[in-house]
């Protein structure tokens, strides 16, 4: 018998926890670790931020704004990783989240505090994104599956963790050390990614993308016009019951910039709903303004409504963490269609706002928030990684770049303008306890009402 030769030998790819590249995955996972605390940990801590700021005016506002921030963030950081490398832009990021973090926890003021999530949003935004492309030219093609996968999974634990750790922290100290507990965390993820940040780029990357969303200075017009829109969009909503002739002219101005920056980041056909990519694409933010719409409102009627402390509030959040990674897992199985599973997703999130409704009823206990959001979750588990995988699979190699930006702006944006007409329409109605709870059932009516046309229009995700 003869020795096998080498070319019989299975190739097996390196491990992500191997030596070659432990270390930088490491770091990358506490990177995206501590991004993913601080969103989860804002929801439960914003009414106590609310109160002691006097800005439940602004309550929408705080979340828009952080995403409006990493929507711009996003297209540009990807942009400048792809012209310039990813070591700068991921830097900048990491510092500017920092600072905005460092803002949010000494602001004495709400103009302050919305200032710092905005800071945030910029920082999370340009870093996340510089962390794909960092996957993307340090890891060899066969492991970034596995890269992605512990992504994810990086997301589970502060998703479950963060909203009752969070509220534990502001009502045993303070709701300041929330953000100020972040910033010691970031250096050791620094450390970790310097090996990262000077490796050369992999021999087997796709060439780069040369259409029109591959173009440095159009596709950051469009950003920012896209970002602008959505800001003014979000101020005329807000103060129609102020000034409604000036207010009816801001909401129309960023309308018109909304759709012209859209048509540019997003794939062609996409605001017409077209069939395949187009609709996967615009689907995404059509579950993000559903679920986050409820979501960052949850908190608010527990506590305002039902007297919910700050760390009970959160453990709604918690749940819905619980039926999320169950649903993801379950889309892993991949045993029916795709746009079945978008549909069932979807139909699970309007299932979990309607069940979510009674909460804040007189007689109704508020935990029937918490099966509610289990629902919910199981829904956007479901949905949203089948979104982001039957993307990549219509994308053309060298355009899964591009339409992977485009399906963070559809994310962001979504759960922006959700969010900052939630906070408007809150603002409108009142702010005592009994209108809080008409607020928040007449958000929960429009959000079930979107997911409900997500439902519908899944099937036009097929090719």
């Amino acid at each position: 018998m003869t020795a096998p030769k080498a070319l019989d030998t299975p190739y097996e790819p390196p491990r992500i926890f191997g030596p070659a590249y432990r270390t930088e995955t490491i770091g990358i996972l506490l990177v995206v670790t501590l991004i993913a605390f601080e969103g989860m940990s804002v929801g439960a801590v914003m009414p106590l931020v609310s109160t002691d700021l006097d800005a439940l005016d602004l309550y929408g506002l705080s979340f828009s704004a952080f995403l409006i921030a990493s929507l711009f963030a996003n297209v540009v950081s990807g942009l400048w990783s792809d012209r310039r490398g990813y070591a700068l832009p991921f830097l900048v990021g990491v510092v500017l989240f920092v600072i905005g973090m460092g803002l949010a926890g000494a602001a004495q003021t709400k103009t302050l505090f919305l200032v710092a999530r905005a800071v945030q949003g910029l920082g999370a935004g340009a870093s996340i994104v510089a962390l794909y492309v960092m996957i993307a030219r340090v890891y060899p093609v066969a492991v970034r599956p596995k890269v992605f996968a512990a992504l994810s999974a990086a997301w589970v634990l502060p998703s479950m963790a963060g909203p009752a750790v969070a509220g534990f922290v502001a009502q045993t100290w303070h709701w300041r050390y929330v953000f100020y507990g972040i910033i010691p965390l970031v250096l050791p993820a620094l450390i970790m990614l310097v090996p990262a940040l000077r490796k050369p780029a992999s021999a087997d990357e796709p060439e780069p993308a040369s259409g029109p969303r591959s173009r440095p200075l159009p596709m950051t017009l469009a950003a920012t016009a896209t970002s602008g829109g959505g800001g003014i969009l979000l101020y005329g909503v807000d103060n129609l019951h102020k000034n409604p002739l000036l207010s009816a002219v801001a909401v129309l101005a960023g309308l018109a910039l909304l759709v012209w920056g859209l048509a540019k980041l997003l794939p062609p056909g996409a605001l017409r709903f077209g069939r395949g990519l187009p609709t996967t694409v615009m689907l995404r933010g059509l579950y993000s303004a559903a679920f986050f719409g409820v979501n960052s409102f949850v908190p608010l009627a527990l506590v305002e409504v039902k007297g919910f402390d700050a760390q009970s509030a959160g453990l709604a959040l918690t749940t819905g963490a619980l039926g999320w990674s169950a649903g993801s897992y379950l889309q892993s199985r991949r045993t029916v269609e795709a746009h079945r599973r978008l549909r069932t997703g979807a139909a699970c999130v309007m299932a979990g706002i309607l069940i979510s409704m009674p909460a804040v009823l007189p007689g109704v206990s508020g935990w029937v928030a918490v099966p509610a959001w289990i629902v919910a979750g199981f829904g956007m588990g479901l949905g949203m990684t089948t979104v982001s995988v039957t993307a990549l699979r219509q994308s053309p190699l060298n355009e899964q770049g591009a339409n992977s930006a485009a399906l963070s702006v559809t994310d962001m944006l979504g759960s922006a303008l959700s969010v900052g007409i939630g906070g408007a329409l809150v603002n409108l109605i009142g702010h005592s306890p009994g209108q809080i709870a008409t607020g928040f059932l007449v958000i929960a009516s429009l959000m079930a009402v979107i997911a409900l046309g997500a439902t519908l229009l899944a099937v036009r995700t097929r090719d």
